[in-house]
């Protein structure tokens, strides 16, 4: 008498474990990707956010905004993390005790702006200038070189702009030295002397 009771065969079992394996790495993959969405937005949030705190700085530090571009301390950052980096300022220009000079918040700003690309973005980079284009269509992407418009530097608007290394589309990150584009470009405004 023949058993009318089937079971599962060896090959029946490896191909069940294989489809389950497959499906278990493609909803790894997808997490591994939304994690790594989610901090590059995570560091374009922190970006703004520096951006707009700097950008509210400026507009209210007006004395050291009326200075010419080449002694305006706000238009003299431009920085590169490393590190050996280290932002540690004596000044305290917190609240309204009137401790601090114009000359002195402008340095207490951008010390507080440093201190947070050196902490908060691996290797984070800025630079405030005036720039008439800072896109470039050729490569499209931002470009780090600032551009004052031919016909006025009145008219030239003020930007701040802030990169950080990133992972390409390959997952690998790029070789040290190698330019990075800044990932986010705040126009302050025209800011006429």
């Amino acid at each position: 008498m023949r058993s009318t009771k089937h079971g599962f065969s060896l090959i029946e079992v490896l191909v069940s474990v294989f489809i389950l394996t497959v499906g278990v790495i493609g909803a790894l993959g997808m997490h591994l990707h939304a994690l790594r969405t989610a901090q590059q937005s995570a560091y374009q949030t922190r970006a703004l956010h520096l951006g707009v705190d700097m950008a509210d700085a400026m507009r209210a530090n007006v004395e050291q905004m009326r200075l010419t571009d080449n002694i305006n301390p706000y238009l003299q950052v431009d920085y590169q993390s490393s590190s050996a980096s280290t932002h540690s300022s004596n000044l305290a220009c917190y609240g309204s005790n009137g401790d601090c000079d114009t000359q002195e918040l402008a340095r207490f700003d951008i010390d507080q702006l440093l201190r947070h690309i050196d902490t908060d973005f691996p290797e984070g980079r800025v630079r405030i200038c005036r720039d008439a284009s800072p896109w470039n269509a050729a490569e499209e992407r931002f470009e780090w070189d600032c551009a004052i418009a031919s016909s006025s530097l009145a008219i030239t608007p003020l930007v701040i702009k802030i990169g950080w290394q990133e992972k390409n589309t390959n997952h690998k990150v790029p070789q040290k030295g190698i330019s990075i584009a800044p990932n986010m470009v705040l126009a302050v405004a025209a800011f006429s002397r």
